[in-house]
C-alpha cells in the first residue's frame, strides 16, 4: 500500500484502491465474526451452566436421600448394611439413643473416628470401662426416657429404628427418617449433650 501510494501511475491507484476495500471487507468480517465468537461463548457459557444443574439433579435422584424401610427377620446383613450407611454420613457426630447398647454396637463403633454419644440407661458398666480405655470416640450418658432406638447424625439428620442396634436383622422392624430440626433440636436439649 505505501509503494502504490508512492507511485503516480493508474495501475498504482487502483491497487491502493483495492487494497483499502480489502482491508474494510476483512474488518467487517472480523467484526461479525468477533459478534459471532462472543455469542457462541455465551452460549456455551449458559449450557455449561445448564448442564451442571442437570448434573446436580441428576447426583440427588443417585442418592438414597430419605432412609424409611422395613427390614424382616433374617436380614441381618441389610440391617448392619443400612446401620452403617447412617453412620457413615456424619461428618462430625453420631449420638445414638439405645436403652439396650451393648457389645455388638461398640464393635461397630470402634473403627469409626466421629465423637460418638451413647444414651442407654441399660449399658454394662464393665464393658463401658474397658472400651473407654481401649477407645476414646465415645461418651456415654444415662438416660432412662427413652424406650425407643434414635440416630442423630451431624444434628441435623434423625432416624428412628425399631430394633435394638444389637437385635438388628433378628426380627422385623424399621427405620425411617424424620425430617424436623424442631425434633431433633427437642431430642438434643432433652439429652442434654
Amino acid at each position: 500500500m505505501m509503494l502504490s501510494g508512492l507511485l503516480k501511475s493508474d495501475i498504482a491507484v487502483k491497487v491502493n484502491i483495492r487494497i483499502i476495500d480489502a482491508f474494510v471487507k476483512m474488518r467487517h468480517i472480523i467484526g461479525q465474526s468477533d459478534y459471532r465468537l462472543s455469542n457462541v461463548e455465551a452460549k456455551v457459557i449458559e449450557h455449561d451452566r445448564h448442564i451442571k444443574l442437570l448434573q446436580e439433579s441428576f447426583d440427588k435422584l443417585n442418592e438414597k436421600s430419605k432412609v424409611d424401610t422395613i427390614l424382616f427377620d433374617g436380614q441381618i446383613y441389610d440391617a448392619y448394611s443400612i446401620l452403617l450407611d447412617i453412620l457413615n454420613k456424619s461428618k462430625k457426630e453420631i449420638i445414638l439413643i439405645d436403652n439396650y447398647a451393648g457389645k455388638e454396637l461398640l464393635d461397630i463403633l470402634k473403627t469409626i473416628d466421629k465423637k460418638i454419644i451413647i444414651v442407654s440407661s441399660n449399658i454394662d458398666d464393665t464393658l463401658k470401662h474397658k472400651y473407654e480405655l481401649q477407645y476414646k470416640n465415645v461418651v456415654f450418658k444415662k438416660n432412662n426416657t427413652y424406650p425407643d432406638r434414635f440416630i442423630i447424625i451431624d444434628r441435623s439428620k434423625l432416624y428412628s429404628c425399631g430394633a435394638s442396634f444389637k437385635d438388628l436383622g433378628k426380627k422385623c422392624f424399621s427405620i425411617h427418617e424424620i425430617d424436623s430440626n424442631e425434633i431433633i433440636d427437642n431430642f438434643i436439649k432433652r439429652i442434654e449433650v
